[in-house]
């Protein structure tokens, strides 16, 4: 099996962990390869080839690499070398352990939900995205925007507010978990839809079933944006609007802990365990 590994080039211990982790999987008899997580076409190309892909870096990174490996359902194993990992499966000092568990079949996967969004203008769809985290539509230069949500073709409600986060039960954990939002275990088949700063507007998270779709107009004439998992940017003019909805792949993740570990470990990483 080739094992890809992923090295962040800003991180000075990365590289070398990286390279440490290669040797010993190559001595374990499996072919691997070692890349930077920022050489987007060399990634996408190695990770259609590989039947893991493990990841050294923080969430951010997580991110950045699901993008390359979710059209060929490639697992990911994180190395956490971020501030809190929440997607992460090992640590600097037990990825050997961790890997011997996964080399040797003794782990599962775990399937995420994604997301995915349309940007359309003038009845065209001009990009395309992808999100394991969130999406946000929102304004700029600290402008309020107004929004018109429908719900399968339902008209749901006008926000003003500053941003709308659509956020899978991955991302419940990040900016949406910061604006106030619900926090959803990763096993359940549901998005939210949560206002940041609503003015007069509904205040409350929406809860969305995995087939709905989310269709969401910019009716203001303040600038907006469409930000994937604060990584992609598309700006937005009066009139366009943002489709979301699952998307055709998942997110899958390698494991080898319980299959309840998300609260223990949610409440570990935020520094709550006692």
């Amino acid at each position: 099996m080739l094992i890809s590994i992923l090295f962040h080039p800003r991180k000075p211990e990365s590289k070398p962990l990286a390279a440490e982790i290669s040797a010993w999987v190559a001595s374990q008899g499996h072919e691997t390869w070692l890349g930077s997580n920022w050489d987007a076409e060399e990634v996408h190309r190695m990770t259609a080839e590989s039947g893991l892909l493990i990841v050294l870096g923080g969430d951010g990174s997580i991110l950045r690499a699901a993008r390359f490996a979710v059209p060929y359902d490639t697992p990911i194993l994180g190395v956490n070398l971020g501030r809190i990992g929440f997607l992460s499966e090992a640590e600097p000092d037990n990825w050997a352990a961790v890997l011997t568990k996964v080399l040797a079949n003794e782990h599962w996967i775990e399937r995420r939900l994604m997301l995915q969004a349309e940007h359309w203008r003038d009845g065209e769809v001009i990009g395309r995205y992808m999100a394991l985290n969130d999406f946000v539509v929102g304004g700029t230069q600290s402008r309020v925007v107004r929004l018109d949500l429908q719900v399968d073709a339902h008209h749901i409600t006008t926000y003003t507010c500053d941003s709308l986060i659509a956020a899978t039960p991955t991302g419940s954990t990040a900016y949406s978990m910061a604006a106030g939002g619900p926090l959803l275990p990763p096993q359940l088949r549901n998005f939210l839809l949560l206002p940041v700063a609503p003015y007069l507007s509904l205040d409350r998270a929406l809860i969305l079933h995995e087939e709905a779709t989310a269709q969401i107009r910019v009716s203001t004439e303040n600038e907006a944006h469409l930000m994937a998992d604060g990584q992609d940017f598309a700006p937005l003019r009066e009139g366009d609007e943002v489709i979301i909805r699952k998307h055709i792949h998942e997110g899958r993740f390698a494991r080898v802990g319980e299959t309840g570990y998300f609260y223990n470990r949610l409440l570990k990483r935020l520094g709550f365990e006692r």
